[in-house]
């Protein structure tokens, strides 16, 4: 890259190119890579676009830059990412936190679960997003997580060390490795992808771990997996709460009915699909 180039410069660049390369949100991407690299918000990129790069800081951009065009995911070239106003390191071990994932956990802390010291379980927890965000609006609950990938495991752990939340993490396949014990909620975002689904082979799903992605043959095993000792898992009045699906909705309630969880009920997404189903034991 030429020296001298300033940030509304390369702002301007990196947008030309993402949009030829028909991603998306280009404005958004060009601003996150900048503002990463800053240590600097968007208020600052608009109000000194004058400013000038140095040459080690055009290097590594155009390096950033190259990756994001070949496809690597922003939040992986970025290392981190935001979910529920917590920056959570993440890695090619784990699903990147989505934004519509918020609303599985805000519906979690709409439901009445008014016992101190309530225990709460995150089935399959990744980079520890959705324990995380609960147990930094609730601290006096007990927040346990599972994973049984290891490393997605050890990535949750340091996640809760880096933002001092105090959450326990262990490795489980399903409920495997987990003790005999009730919990008051339980959340989960399972593997749910269909293996025939034409989104696996486009964008950033082409690089996540297909593991934390398909959900057996027809999308529903892990549905059918977690639900198999849910009765057993529950207090009396305890609720289970999942992301599924936009198009799933109606199977995932009937499996909910089978396990004979009670008040079943379906939530949309902030776009407004069908995405979250909630049950409790009657």
């Amino acid at each position: 890259m030429p020296s001298g180039l300033t940030l509304g410069e390369w702002l301007a660049a990196a947008r030309l190119q993402f949009q030829q390369a028909g991603l998306d949100n280009a404005y958004q991407e060009a601003n996150y890579l900048l503002g990463h690299l800053l240590q600097k918000n968007t208020a600052y990129l608009y109000a000194y676009p004058e400013a000038v790069l140095t040459s080690e800081q055009q290097t590594q951009l155009a390096s950033w830059l190259a990756e994001r065009l070949a496809g690597k995911p922003l939040a992986w070239i970025l290392g981190e990412w935001d979910f529920w106003g917590l920056t959570l390191e993440v890695s090619p071990a784990t699903l990147i936190p989505r934004a519509d994932t918020e609303r599985l956990v805000e519906l979690a802390l709409g439901l009445t679960i008014n016992k101190p010291k309530a225990r709460i379980l995150d089935l399959g927890t990744g980079t520890g997003a959705i324990a995380l965000a609960i147990k930094k609006e609730r601290p006096d609950w007990q927040v346990d997580a599972v994973d049984f990938k290891l490393d997605a495991v050890s990535l949750a752990r340091k996640n809760a060390r880096q933002l001092q939340l105090d959450i326990r993490v262990w490795q489980s396949d399903w409920w495997q490795q987990i003790p005999p014990q009730t919990y008051d909620l339980i959340l989960s975002n399972p593997p749910y992808i269909h293996p025939q689904d034409p989104h696996l082979t486009q964008g950033d799903l082409r690089f996540e771990p297909q593991t934390a992605l398909v959900g057996g043959e027809d999308g529903l095993q892990a549905f059918r997996d977690l639900l198999e000792p849910i009765q057993s898992r529950l207090v009396k009045g305890g609720y289970l709460l999942v992301e599924h699906g936009y198009d799933q909705a109606t199977a995932v309630a009937k499996l909910f009915a089978l396990a004979k969880l009670s008040g079943v009920q379906s939530f949309t997404d902030y776009a407004g699909q069908p995405r979250v189903t909630l049950g409790y034991k009657a």
